[in-house]
């Protein structure tokens, strides 16, 4: 057993040396193709270096220049409130007689422009003039008869004083007097009724202004109080507007007021005190200035500048963006220029501008300009301030 034991060892090392001899060549192989690995790459990598080297760096990108405006708290804020009304003449009146009769002329037409006390239609005073003569010629016979009568006074009271009348022959020389006194003064108040029926039977302009309607042609048979004319003062029109009541009446007295597209200057006449139970609101009329080539019946618009207690600040409504869940945000600068985000709250808005409400550290600017250029956390210059 012994000699047999010897015997495998004997064959196991020549067995154990060659695998030891083929170990040692694939350790070498292995190590030689890393060495050459490691040297590819370091002359490759060696290479990039040389050739990245070669090419010359770029240029550092430029800062971006925005436009900014400095950011301005202010406590209030201006609301542009419009009303609207209608232009009115200051004054209109409609004519017509107050006597019955039948109409003899009418002297002026529909648009025409007339002077204060100007003649405009008239009727028949045939019957009048009649009675005015009548009564004349009555009048002039009592007068006659009222001249005797006080000389008959004077002569019986001289024949008294002498002796040779009685005293009821002056009563009665008296009371003749008295009594024809009585139906002079009838007589006159009788004519000045006619006479004023005559000047009732014209019309004359009450004011200067213009004709606006016709309601007879002539020849008609008139009642009193039947509409003859129409007429209009155009000399100051005015304009009536309903103004709500949370309206300071303060803000009336020097207003705006829009025509036709054209800008009147207005000062208010009257602010009623009573309430219009259809509109809740109270009647303002305002006086218009330099107002003559305006037309009666058009719209007219006042504007009252209502002011509102709020801090807050301007901006232009290009700066605005829309945020996330319905917010408002800017783009703002702060002292190391560099953009910001500012979430704010919009107050009020007009065409080219808003009133926001946020907050804005000291010496933060507003990108008014071009915000869609930057970003938020990018260096930028101050192209302009104003």
């Amino acid at each position: 057993m012994p000699n047999s034991e010897n015997d495998i060892a004997a064959n196991d090392k020549p067995r154990l040396a060659s695998r030891l001899f083929r170990g040692g060549v694939r350790l070498g192989l292995t190590v030689s193709v890393i060495a050459v690995a490691a040297g590819t790459v370091y002359f490759g990598a060696s290479e990039l270096s040389r050739r990245a080297n070669a090419v010359p760096a770029p240029d550092a990108a430029a800062v971006t220049p925005v436009s900014v405006t400095p950011i301005r708290q202010e406590s209030s804020y201006l609301v542009d409130r419009v009303f609207i009304g209608q232009v009115e003449p200051k004054r209109a009146a409609d004519i017509s007689f107050e006597l019955n009769g039948t109409l003899s002329d009418i002297m002026v037409d529909e648009g025409d422009e007339v002077d204060r006390g100007q003649l405009l239609a008239t009727l028949d005073i045939a019957l009048l003039e009649v009675e005015r003569d009548r009564l004349t010629a009555s009048r002039d016979a009592i007068a006659a008869q009222l001249v005797f009568a006080q000389k008959t006074v004077k002569r019986n009271a001289k024949l008294i004083e002498q002796g040779f009348t009685s005293q009821a022959r002056l009563d009665e020389a008296i009371a003749l007097q008295d009594e024809l006194l009585s139906k002079m003064g009838e007589l006159d108040a009788a004519l000045r009724d006619v006479t004023v029926r005559i000047e009732k039977s014209s019309i004359k302009a009450p004011f200067a202004g213009r004709i606006t309607t016709r309601h007879v042609d002539g020849g008609e048979t008139l009642r009193s109080g039947d509409l003859v004319l129409g007429m209009v003062e155009i000399v100051s029109p005015q304009v009536r507007i309903g103004i709500p009541l949370d309206i300071d009446p303060a803000l009336l007295s020097d207003v705006q007021i829009e025509i036709a597209g054209e800008s009147f200057h207005a000062q208010l006449d009257t602010l009623r005190p009573d309430i219009d139970p259809l509109t809740r609101t109270r009647t303002a009329v305002f006086d218009l200035k330099d107002g003559l080539r305006v037309t009666f019946g058009q719209t007219a618009r006042v504007h009252i500048n209502d002011p509102v207690e709020s801090d807050g600040t301007w901006v232009p409504t290009t700066s605005l963006k829309e945020g996330s869940r319905g917010q408002w945000t800017l783009l703002v600068a702060d002292t190391q220029k560099t953009v910001r985000v500012a979430t704010v709250e919009v107050l009020h808005a007009e065409n080219e501008r808003v009133f926001v409400r946020g907050e804005f550290p000291e010496g933060t600017v507003l990108i008014d300009q071009g915000p869609q250029r930057v970003t938020v956390g990018q260096h930028v210059a101050f192209d302009s301030q104003k």
